[in-house]
């Protein structure tokens, strides 16, 4: 990423910030994404927005561990599906004048889940270099 560590740590931590980025705008309505967080251990989360055909989705955990700058660690479920709860991992290491950042998302339900999921963070990851060179 093209920030500093705690540049990077904020895009995910900042409500406003996380809202500003995160999301899928060709399958939202515009202006529904909503973030909530309470980044210490044991803190919550949750992202929620209205897709174009009016369903309602929402996603949040409980962070797990947290250094700042460094590291998250957080559950991650949707509310459709509570019980299937999976582990996010942020990793942000200083390289140069940006960041390396590492993600890690494991205890997938299934091979589907996992599929989906790495369809979105791919999308969204390159959203979030974006907001970075605005």
């Amino acid at each position: 990423m093209n920030a500093a560590p705690a540049k990077v740590y904020a895009a995910w931590t900042d409500p406003e910030k996380l809202a500003a980025w995160f999301g899928m705008p060709a399958k939202m309505q515009e202006g529904s994404l909503r973030a909530e967080t309470d980044p210490r251990i044991g803190g919550r989360y949750r992202i929620s927005f209205t897709g174009i055909d009016g369903e309602h989705f929402q996603v949040g955990g409980i962070y797990r561990d947290i250094v700042p700058d460094e590291l998250l660690v957080m559950s991650w479920a949707w509310h459709s599906t509570p019980e299937r709860e999976s582990l996010l991992t942020i990793s942000l290491k200083p390289d140069g004048a940006g960041t390396l950042l590492t993600l890690h998302h494991e205890q997938f339900f299934d091979q589907a889940a996992r599929d989906g999921h790495e369809k979105g963070w791919t999308e969204l990851l390159g959203q979030l270099e974006q907001f970075f060179a605005h």
